[in-house]
């Protein structure tokens, strides 16, 4: 997945990664939903989507939703899919799964692609070649 050209805020991929879980898990995302699982106020969250919806990530209609465009639904996508390499390779290394949520939320959104693509490499290596896997990991 390639790197957008347009760098957005860890908060705003944040937000779109979550609007489109949300439209994955209910079919739908609404302030009051994205509020909730954010842990944030519903004007706060109202105010940052009426942004991603001038920046053209999303379609706002008052009282009814949103949904993501093309365009955020790309960028949703590669957070997620940066989410699942890093938690996967974190996970290969025998870490507990709190410090793996934990490490994966402070670096999916400062990787760059050369690196996530490397890392990607090395859990592809690992998952066919266990036993290298082991050889490292042993004391």
């Amino acid at each position: 997945m390639s790197e957008s050209h347009h760098k957005l805020s860890t908060s705003n991929e944040d937000y779109l990664e979550r609007i489109h879980e949300l439209i994955e898990d209910k079919g739908y995302a609404r302030v009051s939903d994205i509020a909730t699982s954010l842990s944030l106020s519903r004007p706060s969250v109202s105010a940052m989507v009426q942004r991603l919806a001038r920046g053209g990530f999303l379609t706002y209609e008052k009282y009814r939703g949103l949904t993501l465009t093309e365009k955020g639904r790309k960028i949703a996508l590669r957070v997620k899919y940066r989410h699942i390499i890093l938690a996967e390779f974190l996970t290969l290394l025998g870490l507990d799964l709190d410090v793996v949520l934990r490490d994966v939320e402070g670096m999916e959104h400062h990787i760059s692609s050369e690196t996530l693509d490397r890392i990607e490499r090395v859990v592809r290596h690992w998952k066919k070649n266990p036993r290298d896997l082991r050889k490292i990991l042993s004391p």
